[in-house]
């Protein structure tokens, strides 16, 4: 009953507040949600997904370790790890690595101010298209609101980092050992805005994974109100 007042939602495009609250009204379960309890809920999924997901990344290994986020040398630089690794000096390639990922866990602890920022400003009209969005819809939107803010706070982190845990000095040894290697071509790659937007990439994964989990299982919904509201979408 409930997925199909939703499809009549989309279908006739309902303007405004006063006709989406109307319906949800008349819901035979969760009926009496207010325009807020909608917000807050959404609000509560993304502060939910900072707290438990993005958090983790701030921690040593917490890009290193998670396959999902972990950054790996841009695609020019493939040869760079294989040359090395061919020639015994698999130390050096995962050290390289760990220090581009290092800087992106530094860097992800200025995000949070950021988010909540962006996350207090969800409208009724954000939410009612989140909640009847994609997956990821709050995802999305957190990404439009954030993604500029997030690398000019990144981009400086990252580069101070590089400097701050040696990264500059381990890419240069790297980088003159492969072009002291024959027939290969020099490169000298400047990898700081790589990893600033690889740093952002595995920050909306992780949102992404925490909202995905909320709309899609029941044990996820930890509290009454994400329970209540998303039990709209389902």
């Amino acid at each position: 009953m409930i997925r199909k007042i939703l499809v009549l939602i989309l279908v006739f495009n309902l303007s405004s507040c006063a006709e989406l609250q109307q319906v949800v009204n008349q819901l035979p379960q969760g009926g009496g949600i207010s325009n807020t309890e909608i917000a807050s809920g959404l609000r509560q999924a993304l502060d939910f997904g900072i707290d438990k997901q993005v958090s983790k990344l701030t921690q040593t290994d917490g890009f290193f370790k998670n396959e999902l986020v972990k950054i790996l040398l841009p695609e020019e630089l493939h040869k760079v790890d294989k040359a090395l690794r061919d020639i015994g000096l698999n130390k050096l390639a995962d050290e390289g690595l760990k220090v581009l990922n290092r800087a992106a866990e530094d860097a992800v602890k200025e995000a949070t101010p950021i988010f909540i920022d962006a996350v207090k400003g969800i409208t009724f009209a954000d939410a009612k298209n989140i909640l009847l969005g994609q997956d990821n819809a709050a995802t999305q939107y957190l990404t439009s609101k954030t993604e500029t803010a997030l690398y000019a706070k990144f981009n400086p982190v990252i580069k101070n980092s590089f400097s701050k845990v040696g990264a500059d000095q381990i890419w240069k040894n790297l980088i003159n050992k492969y072009n002291a290697l024959p027939f290969t071509n020099n490169v000298n790659p400047d990898l700081t805005d790589y990893v600033t937007t690889e740093a952002l990439k595995g920050v909306y994964t992780m949102i992404a994974v925490e909202e995905k989990d909320i709309r899609t299982k029941f044990s996820s919904r930890t509290t009454d109100l994400l329970k209540k509201v998303f039990a709209l979408q389902d």
